[in-house]
């Protein structure tokens, strides 16, 4: 059975001939700026693992980044999105209400800790859309035109978004881009100033943050701060709690926004359904939550979450779209839902985390090019560095890192400002077997690569 397998590769090369047809067919046919460096086509996907059309067999440590908590081909859900498909396809909201979109959005305003009693929920197609639309909101109900974003940021790609990410080789030659938004400095507490302890390095970001207010807009001009509240494309980096309140704080004394992007570290892979869980037992939850990924297991679907005087405010017809809520979509996300707390997958991501905590810390006492392991929950990073003094990033290992594990049948992928992090995202249905071999795989690779 594919889901219980161990990674192994039969095809003399990868990719073996089925895949290399196929990858020479996607060069022809498709933009080369959809970049793809790994070697294989999928053939089939069960729980962690999926089989090229070569029979090589995969252990998935990456999940389509962050959207298959619950693994490949979940059967419940297969049975969802059938039946729903057995009744209609696609009812846009704005002409025929569909009673799965109630549904869901009434599950999200359960479980959604955002601040108030009274919540509302609307769905979008995709994380960038989200986030976009949360930003939309937030003006409305401010009346205000600017954002604060932050160093590490990844929102998306559409022109809005693409602007409120930081990393700008995902924004080249697409200027100019909209005006309003100002950005801070993350708290990259392993890349805090020299010197400083972790409690003084978060006044210190704390601090920077404020001087935005003096530097590029005055508070009474922001309608949002967006944070991400462990940043992915950004390389894993959570936001420390002290400063989450340190920023709530800010936020309620100027009149502003709190948005949490919890794209990627939605529905479980934190411990909890939310990163901003946390938050809340600390007594700073956000005003909107954006989520998307694995919020329906694989299929198009996106959320944002706030109280019903934030959702109330905004114009009609300035939000929404076609797909939005499609009702296979929503079927999924329901099913998707009800399977995390009913198999208590939550759980199960904290006892994922503690293997891989053990095994990575011990990664890092014996191999100096290790510089940091961090995260929270199954959302966690290996950074690695050429100098433990400098800590200078070491790209160059990450990348061979990823080509040499894909060739021993782990997929792992890079992330990070310098391209210098190993970001873990398995599925939470992954077995302690599969784990086990991952270990084993991406330490024989880290041996191999710094000793030659």
């Amino acid at each position: 059975m594919l889901k219980t397998a161990l990674p192994k590769i039969i095809t003399e090369t990868l990719p073996g001939p089925k895949a290399k047809e196929i990858i020479d067919r996607r060069a022809a046919a498709i933009p080369g700026a959809i970049r793809c460096n790994y070697p294989c086509v999928i053939k089939r996907g069960e729980g962690a693992m999926f089989e090229d059309v070569d029979g090589n067999i995969f252990l998935d440590w990456v999940g389509g980044v962050g959207v298959l908590n619950v693994g490949y081909s979940q059967p419940e859900l297969i049975a969802a999105v059938k039946d729903q498909a057995d009744h209609y396809f696609h009812a846009m909201m704005n002409i025929v209400t569909h009673e799965g979109y109630i549904s869901l959005a009434e599950k999200m305003n359960d479980i959604v800790p955002v601040k108030g009693d009274t919540k509302k929920t609307m769905f979008v197609n995709s994380g960038a859309e989200a986030d976009e639309n949360a930003v939309k909101i937030a003006k409305a109900y401010t009346k205000r035109p600017n954002i604060i974003v932050f160093s590490g940021a990844f929102h998306g790609r559409t022109t809005l978004t693409m602007t409120m990410t930081a990393k700008k080789a995902y924004a080249r030659g697409m200027g100019p881009f909209p005006d309003g938004i100002y950005r801070a400095e993350f708290p990259y507490l392993y890349r805090k100033p020299e010197g400083f302890t972790d409690e003084e390095a978060v006044q210190y970001y704390i601090g920077r943050l404020n001087s935005v207010f003096e530097d590029c807009s005055p508070a009474d001009y922001v309608a949002a701060i967006v944070v991400e509240p462990v940043q992915g494309e950004g390389g894993f980096v959570p936001a420390p709690i002290e400063w989450v309140k340190a920023v709530r704080k800010i936020c309620d004394e100027k009149g502003i926004l709190l948005i949490a992007d919890e794209v990627q570290c939605g529905f479980g892979r934190s411990g909890k359904l939310f990163v901003s869980n946390y938050w809340e037992e600390e007594g700073c939850a956000p005003d909107i939550i954006t989520t998307a990924k694995s919020i329906a297991g694989g299929v198009p679907l996106s959320a944002v979450t706030a109280r019903a005087e934030i959702m109330d405010a905004v114009t009609p017809g300035t939000i929404g779209g076609t797909y939005s809520g499609n009702a296979l979509a929503c079927a999924s996300a329901l099913k998707v839902i009800e399977i995390i707390e009913r198999d208590k997958l939550c759980d199960r991501a904290l006892a994922i985390s503690e293997k891989c905590k053990e095994r990575f810390g011990g990664f890092k006492e014996k191999y100096p090019v290790i510089g940091d392991i961090r995260g929270i929950g199954v959302m966690l990073g290996i950074e690695f560095i050429k100098d433990a003094k400098t800590r200078e990033p070491n790209k160059e290992l990450v990348a061979g890192l990823v080509q040499e594990c894909v060739k021993n049948g782990l997929i792992i992928e890079s992330a990070g400002t310098y391209d210098n992090v190993i970001r873990f995202l398995s599925p939470l249905v992954v077995t302690d077997e599969q784990l086990e071999a991952g270990f084993d795989i991406l330490e024989k690779a880290i041996i191999k690569l710094t000793t030659i």
